[in-house]
């Protein structure tokens, strides 16, 4: 019974540590934001068009990647179409400023999408500046895939789980 006890308490002590791991520590996240020109609603609308294009274009691209990594070079490697698939939108609504796409280190403020939220701190990017770029962005995670998820498969939720506890559960639940 004694070692029962210590067994449970050294446990106890693994599955508070455990709980109270920051999320950030678990994953290794790979953000993308997607600048406005401005703050006109105009501007603004085209910053949707161009994150619905960016979007759609690399799901596929990204639906296999296992690593932040991998995510990085995909993008590295189409940034030459990325840049021209963004520029064409811009052109067909009338616009003539420039796009830059780029992967970059960056503070962020803390936020939150569905049911993950990301403290603030330093993360790698992939920036889509649109002209000036000082409107609002659109965000997103694309690495794990929060906002990369095939359209036709209910994944949109990822559920973070911890062998501990299952074990835990199954123990004395």
């Amino acid at each position: 019974m004694k070692k029962l006890l210590i067994v449970f308490g050294l446990l106890s002590l693994v599955v508070v540590g455990a709980l109270n791991i920051n999320v950030n520590n678990t994953y290794d996240y790979l953000r993308l934001h997607i600048r406005a020109n401005s703050n006109s609603v105009v501007d603004q609308n085209v910053k949707y068009e161009v994150k619905d294009m960016i979007t759609n274009f690399l799901t596929p691209y990204l639906a296999n990647v296992n690593s932040k990594e991998s995510a990085i070079d995909v993008v590295e490697n189409l940034k030459p179409v990325l840049i021209n698939k963004s520029q064409k939108i811009l052109k067909d609504n009338g616009f003539n400023y420039s796009v830059n796409v780029k992967v970059n280190n960056e503070y962020f403020p803390a936020r939150s999408y569905d049911n993950v939220t990301l403290d603030a701190g330093y993360y790698d990017a992939v920036i889509i500046e649109l002209g000036e770029a000082d409107g609002d962005n659109w965000w997103c995670v694309m690495y794990p895939p929060l906002c990369f998820v095939n359209k036709n498969q209910n994944t949109m939720q990822i559920n973070f789980k911890s062998k501990i506890i299952e074990w835990f559960g199954s123990i004395f639940g």
